[in-house]
């Protein structure tokens, strides 16, 4: 069984291991197998973990044509938020329209669902985004309404490895005074302008 088939096995272990498989290959060709079984997967709100994988894939794959589908996900409610973070990922990565391009973040902030925007800002960071300055701007205007401690600033430290200014060196010392070791890490690396290779789920 090639993994295109195991997308629709019975059990969801197998169509969520088939679908991990196909997220690290970044296999451009499996875009529509992988749209297909997620209009199906998204029925059973059992099968989060499942689901989580499956959009990932799609925005490791690069299938563009799934953009309006996830996109009409954004707007629907989930138990498991986790699904929202695949979906803000994917988006980010399916809508830029050149390598540094953050507007797609940008224009879920409006969203008021911050588990969404963790998402693309997490695409933000592991895509090495060097956005423009306005939009650097925008993005720490909005996560820096939030607590020292918001896991919403995470991502954006990290991203911050690749930033430059004033105001990149602010928040920078700002979320070094956080409890959270994972953030002062990633500070001391962000100050040092070292990316790490971060393993999100």
């Amino acid at each position: 069984m090639n993994l295109y088939e195991q997308l629709k096995d019975k059990k969801s272990v197998k169509r969520r291991s088939a679908a991990k498989k196909l997220r690290k290959l970044a296999d451009v060709n499996a875009g529509q197998f992988l749209l297909e079984a997620l209009k199906e997967e998204i029925k059973d709100t059992r099968t989060w973990e499942t689901q989580y994988q499956i959009i990932m894939a799609i925005g490791e794959c690069n299938f563009k044509e799934a953009l309006p589908f996830l996109l009409n996900l954004s707007t629907k409610n989930f138990e498991a938020t986790m699904v929202y973070v695949a979906i803000g990922d994917a988006i980010v990565r399916l809508s830029k329209q050149h390598e540094n391009d953050a507007l797609p973040a940008l224009s879920l902030f409006k969203s008021d669902n911050h588990m969404l925007v963790d998402g693309a800002l997490r695409a933000v960071a592991m895509l090495r985004m060097k956005p423009s300055i306005e939009q650097i701007s925008q993005i720490l205007k909005f996560v820096s309404a939030s607590e020292v401690d918001a896991g919403i600033r995470f991502w954006v430290i990290a991203a911050a490895a690749g930033w430059t200014g004033k105001e990149v060196q602010m928040f920078l010392k700002q979320c070094n005074t956080s409890t959270r070791e994972d953030f002062t890490e990633a500070v001391e690396l962000a100050l040092q302008q070292k990316y790490k290779k971060w393993f999100p789920l």
